[in-house]
């Protein structure tokens, strides 16, 4: 048991997902992290991953101990105070690479088939006047993973059946069935389709550059479901609007939920308001794995997915 007012919620969570911490725990709830935290001698935090802990906040609860971070990404944690102070964090990897790869594959599939383009041309009556304008096939093309975690070796696996070539970018060659490339700029010039699914690091920023884009080539696709800071947005909207690359599918931006504007007048875009992990299935257990990481710290056990940081 979880004692109560012993975790701290920050921030607000959809309605599925805090009927499901009710249900397991009973938090104190600090939902305006602008504002001063309530008082109590709190040992964890509980808060979704898209949401920024500011490292202040913690100063101010010096009792806490442990981090619960709801979803993959930690890179809204302040990482380097929780090190410096021997503050625990786990986040919750695996639990969605379902409903991420799942929707990685349909953006693409609705990208090289222009599928939001086609139902307009259908509901717009334009079908009766003229045959819609021909796509591209996915079968046969050259597929490029940039960051081959769990997600990248989820998505490699589903993209199998699809009768592609798959190779991949990171840090480290793996024992896989794929090409490997070291530098994702030679990546993107051996492929047709290049997938973003790396974690958002320091290494990792605006990792896809003008440099990539340019390898990738006109007749090339970018689908980014990482983060919006692995992409040099600026060098993105250029190589877009010139048509230096065929198109981009894009989950997630610099700047959410207000992406930049220039986005949105673009014809060779698909967007989507990160929905990577936006099911019912997804969010319930993502919010019970995080509740398990809870649990294990305060009966002093191990951690199911601790951060390594």
């Amino acid at each position: 048991m979880i004692p109560v007012n012993s975790v701290l919620q920050v921030g607000h969570f959809p309605e599925i997902m805090q009927a499901e911490i009710d249900r397991r725990l009973s938090p104190a709830r600090h939902l305006d992290i602008h504002a001063a935290p309530p008082v109590g001698n709190f040992q964890a935090v509980l808060i979704r991953s898209n949401l920024k802990l500011p490292e202040d906040l913690l100063r101010q609860i010096p009792s806490i101990r442990m981090v619960a971070t709801c979803g993959v990404g930690y890179d809204n944690l302040p990482l380097d105070y929780l090190k410096e102070h021997g503050i625990k964090a786990s986040n919750t990897p695996g639990v969605l690479n379902d409903a991420v790869c799942e929707l990685a594959v349909g953006m693409m599939l609705a990208l090289l088939r222009k599928l939001p383009e086609a139902q307009e041309y259908v509901k717009s009556a334009a079908w009766s006047k003229a045959p819609f304008k021909l796509t591209t096939t996915l079968a046969g093309k050259r597929i490029g993973i940039v960051g081959m975690g769990r997600i990248g070796q989820d998505l490699a696996k589903r993209l199998e059946p699809f009768k592609v070539e798959i190779a991949y970018s990171g840090p480290h060659k793996k024992t896989l069935p794929y090409t490997y490339y070291q530098n994702i700029q030679d990546l993107a010039k051996a492929c047709d389709v290049l997938f973003l699914a790396c974690p958002a690091t320091a290494e990792t920023n605006q990792l896809v550059n003008s440099e990539v884009l340019e390898a990738l080539g006109p007749a090339g696709y970018l689908i980014n479901i990482a983060r919006g800071s692995v992409v040099d947005e600026n060098a993105l909207l250029d190589a877009l609007q010139h048509k230096k690359i065929a198109g981009a599918a894009l989950d997630v931006f610099e700047n959410e939920p207000n992406p930049n504007a220039a986005f949105l007048n673009l014809d060779n875009v698909l967007l989507t308001p990160h929905i990577g992990s936006a099911t019912s299935e997804t969010r319930i257990a993502m919010t019970n794995l995080a509740v398990d990481n809870l649990e294990a710290f305060f009966k002093q056990q191990p951690l199911p997915s601790e951060v390594n940081n």
